[in-house]
């Protein structure tokens, strides 16, 4: 599969070094939109989800640099006012049917949930700032589609 080095705009935005801020990546690439305003949003939505015994260290705190609980309800919500579909590839006890391949994969602006990574991809080409595929071999859980 081919790989374009895609940072989403953080470097444009000002921010310096490396961090897991892949879910902010993904969505500023598939959805077209600046690195600062998913960001932001994501932030928001990290700071103002409820706190469980099973949060994160980052839940409640506004920051999106060290990940997001993508099975929020916030960020499902978040996602589908952006115009994206969620499309689950796997269940339970059924193996990997999916995998991080252009021709496994639909055309179009996706962003694909991996093993503790999320990644876009547009029109078969991963945009990411590594090319997370591992040789093709790499499975895709779950993907959100542009409508």
């Amino acid at each position: 599969m081919e790989f374009n080095f895609n940072d989403g705009g953080r470097a444009k935005a000002g921010y310096k070094g490396r961090t897991g801020d892949c879910v902010t990546r993904a969505v500023a690439i598939a959805a077209e939109l600046p690195y600062k305003q998913v960001y932001d949003r994501l932030a928001e939505g990290n700071a103002t989800q409820r706190i469980t015994k099973r949060s994160a260290k980052s839940d409640g705190k506004k920051t999106a640099r060290r990940g997001i609980s993508t099975t929020r309800k916030w960020f499902k919500d978040y996602m589908k006012s952006l115009g994206f579909k969620w499309v689950s590839t796997m269940g339970i006890g059924t193996g990997c049917k999916v995998h991080l391949k252009s021709d496994e994969l639909p055309k179009g602006r996706i962003i694909c949930n991996l093993s503790r990574h999320y990644c876009a991809v547009v029109d078969g080409v991963i945009n990411d700032t590594y090319n997370p595929s591992r040789d093709e071999t790499r499975c895709v859980y779950s993907y959100w589609i542009k409508q």
